[in-house]
């Protein structure tokens, strides 16, 4: 394993602030910085060490830099990244940002990265250094280098297990299993309360759990959701395909056998997965990009790091 970097992480909501949390509580060096003042004067209240972006970004050039600030808000912040910074993100969709980073930071070492964690509250005390156990984290490589290496070590410092794929097959993965739940959890909890006030006092825990994410904060959905829009397209596609299928067996046959089973042997695959066999991947391998790559798309993780050697778990 290489040097073991300091951690900068500019955002401290949610994810920012837990890997703040966690890096600290994995024995890193940590200082962040915030756009907002809410969140900076809390972290500090809690002994963070908190300042702004420019002297954050420029306190030490070997630092490992995490963006965890909003979509929108990234062209602007990666027009300030000194040139040779190592650079991750935890931003929700990969392509936006991978082109983003090439158009405005073209010169940072860059690897993308995306944790699988999260809840409906947002901000600094949404927070927590045990967000990311068990959790998957999506790295996106363009080659597999040191900087790979470091990243990767931060996830797995932090608790989770890393998914190593491509930003394309990455956004088309979340548009089905993250983006399209948020939609459909915000058409449900809508038809929900258009029932009224006897509807809301009969909601129970079907309702509540489908509705969970529609209670997050509207823009942060608006930003991930509209930063994926061709591949949540095609998933909403999908989803009103299989609607209009629904629709159509239950008013001529009053019947939903095929939705409903179809929904359960989903679920099941969820709930139900493969148990994995452990493989290694030599990192210094010409092929070792490719490797991580298909074994991200077989749903397999990285689970360690020995010097230039990854233990992983693939079905």
């Amino acid at each position: 394993m290489g040097a073991v970097r300091d951690v900068c992480v500019i955002g401290l909501g949610l994810i920012g602030g837990s890997v703040l949390r966690a890096a600290k509580a994995a024995g890193r060096t940590v200082w962040g910085a915030t756009a907002s003042k809410d969140d900076a004067d809390k972290a500090r209240a809690e002994g963070f060490d908190i300042t702004s972006i420019d002297e954050a970004l420029s306190r030490d050039a070997e630092a490992l830099v995490v963006l965890a600030v909003p979509l929108p808000a990234l062209p602007d912040l990666l027009r300030k990244i000194p040139k040779g910074t190592r650079l991750t993100d935890v931003t929700s969709v990969k392509g936006p940002v991978h082109d983003a980073v090439h158009r405005y930071a073209p010169e940072v070492r860059f690897v993308g990265g995306h944790p699988m964690a999260g809840t409906s509250r947002s901000g600094w005390d949404a927070g927590s250094d045990t967000l990311f156990q068990g959790a998957a984290w999506v790295v996106t490589p363009e080659e597999a280098d040191d900087h790979l290496n470091d990243v990767m070590q931060l996830a797995l410092d932090l608790g989770a297990h890393v998914v190593p794929t491509t930003p394309e097959e990455h956004d088309e993965a979340v548009a089905r299993i993250s983006h399209l739940p948020h939609v459909m959890a915000a058409i449900l909890a809508a038809v929900g309360a258009d029932g009224g006030p006897l509807a809301m006092a009969l909601a129970a825990g079907s309702f509540g759990d489908g509705t969970r994410v529609a209670g997050s904060r509207p823009e942060l959905v608006r930003a991930m959701c509209e930063g994926n829009r061709d591949a949540l397209l095609m998933a909403v596609d999908d989803a009103l395909g299989r609607l209009g299928a629904a629709r159509g067996s239950l008013a001529s046959t009053g019947g939903l056998a095929k939705t409903i089973e179809a929904g359960h042997d989903g679920r099941n695959m969820l709930v139900n997965q493969p148990q994995r066999t452990p493989i290694t991947i030599d990192l210094t391998k010409p092929g070792a990009l490719a490797a991580l790559r298909n074994l991200g798309s077989r749903g397999g993780r990285v689970v360690g790091l020995n010097g230039s050697t990854a233990t992983a778990e693939t079905s």
